[in-house]
């Protein structure tokens, strides 16, 4: 296997581990709610404490991985999501829970810029797409682990256990990332093929190392159509996430059993979902469409699956979980072309800026459906409204793409300065 792709597969497992940390407190809420009594209303407000210091980091993340670098940077903020996942054992009222959920989000937020650095630093524009499916794939991954193992665990000790043993995980991984990962250049193990191949893009950005000061990204058109586009639609993916087991808990009277049984289903579509759209577009690259096309191509066909969502709260529930799957296939198919888009417009210097204010949007976005979505509940509105709003969002996010982009393809660099398309 070429160097390349045992990074994609080691940064792949960084991020299953982010996704099983961050799915603990979803998935036990039951079992926690035994020790700690949690309203629709409350279990918003821990989500929102997640999400609100992970679009800080997301978007300081990314100046913090421009600075320390994708090795360093990547080190230090899974140490520390990992010491904050355990903190969530500690918690003796709801208070110390929003206090854990804080410390991890601002953990957390620093993962997929460290990782969209990684994939511009070690893939060709024709692979990226490719490498960061296997990479996005990991959220499949943790969300497949959590249900099954958190059932089990729950089976034999406290729910307090499942933080300390997710967070061991983490910290374990950080032995292997000091072993394995270097920048190319630097790599012991990248074979004079491999190096060759990565030399071209490597001297393209080298040529476009100039400081850019950050408020001049919000010039480009193309930077507020990425982030307008993932406000939207990670609204109704964080809620997809959060809340589908509280919806089986609550609508269809599921256990944590039941849930550790089928909940682990529609994250299975989700990673066949990231190998999809990511290899779709690759796949398109090489038969000769544009950059712009072959991307566009595959986000407008996750846009066109997500409004079937709606239809959840009208099915049986075996019908419920494939909708759900649906969902979760078309929104990460849908978010490996998103996190890749930045690295088609921008230089590499800027890449992880762009990146965290991608996520950083996105992370607002669940703050803001995640509070409606707890107000709605506890004010009589029902799952039907919900799920209708949820299943609009990629829709308008494709709109908001495709007019603020007319054409994907690299800002240029001119006496300093980045030249963007006119607002």
């Amino acid at each position: 296997m070429k160097m390349r792709w045992r990074i994609a597969l080691l940064i792949s497992v960084a991020i299953a581990i982010s996704y099983l940390d961050r799915q603990t407190l979803p998935v036990a809420i039951k079992a926690i709610e035994r020790d700690i009594p949690v309203s629709n209303q409350q279990f918003s407000l821990l989500q929102t404490a997640f999400l609100i210091t992970y679009g800080i980091m997301y978007a300081g993340g990314g100046r913090l991985m421009d600075f320390l670098g994708t090795r360093r940077g990547f080190f230090v903020i899974m140490v520390f999501w990992s010491l904050a996942c355990a903190s969530h054992g500690l918690a003796a009222n709801f208070g110390m829970l929003a206090v854990s959920r804080l410390l991890l989000g601002a953990g957390e937020g620093g993962g997929f810029p460290a990782a969209t650095r990684a994939v511009t630093e070690w893939f060709p524009v024709r692979e990226r797409s490719t490498a960061m499916g296997i990479i996005n794939a990991g959220t499949a991954v943790g969300m497949i682990i959590a249900p099954p193992l958190i059932a089990f665990v729950l089976s034999f000790v406290s729910w307090r256990w499942i933080f300390v043993l997710a967070a061991a995980a983490g910290l374990l991984w950080t032995l292997w990332w000091r072993r394995e990962y270097f920048p190319p250049e630097q790599h012991p193990a990248v074979s004079k093929e491999e190096r060759q191949q990565l030399l071209p893009e490597n001297i393209v950005h080298a040529t476009q190392e100039t400081p850019i000061p950050w408020l001049q990204l919000f010039r480009f058109r193309e930077t507020w159509g990425v982030v307008l586009a993932k406000f939207l639609t990670d609204a109704g993916w964080y809620f997809y996430l959060f809340w589908l087991p509280k919806y089986l808990y609550d609508a269809r009277g599921f256990d944590v059993k039941a849930v550790g049984t089928f909940a682990w289903i529609p994250p299975l579509a989700a990673g066949v979902g990231c190998l999809c759209g990511g290899g779709a577009s690759s796949w398109l690259l090489h038969r000769g469409l544009s950059v712009n096309r072959a991307r566009k191509i595959v986000l407008g066909a996750s846009a066109f699956m997500m409004p079937f969502v709606l239809f959840v709260p009208a099915v049986p529930v075996n019908w419920a979980i494939a909708l759900f799957s649906l969902a979760y296939f078309g929104q990460q198919w849908w978010s490996t072309l998103v996190m890749i888009l930045p690295t088609d417009l921008f230089p590499k210097n800027v890449v992880g800026a762009v990146a965290g204010l991608v996520g950083c949007a996105g992370a607002l976005g669940g703050v803001v459906f995640g509070q409606a979505v707890g107000y709605l509940l506890d004010h009589g509105f029902g799952w039907g409204v919900v799920f209708a709003v949820a299943g609009s969002f990629h829709v308008v996010g494709f709109i908001v793409i495709c007019l603020a982009i007319p054409t994907i393809r690299p800002c240029t660099i001119a006496k300093g300065r980045l030249q963007p398309s006119p607002i």
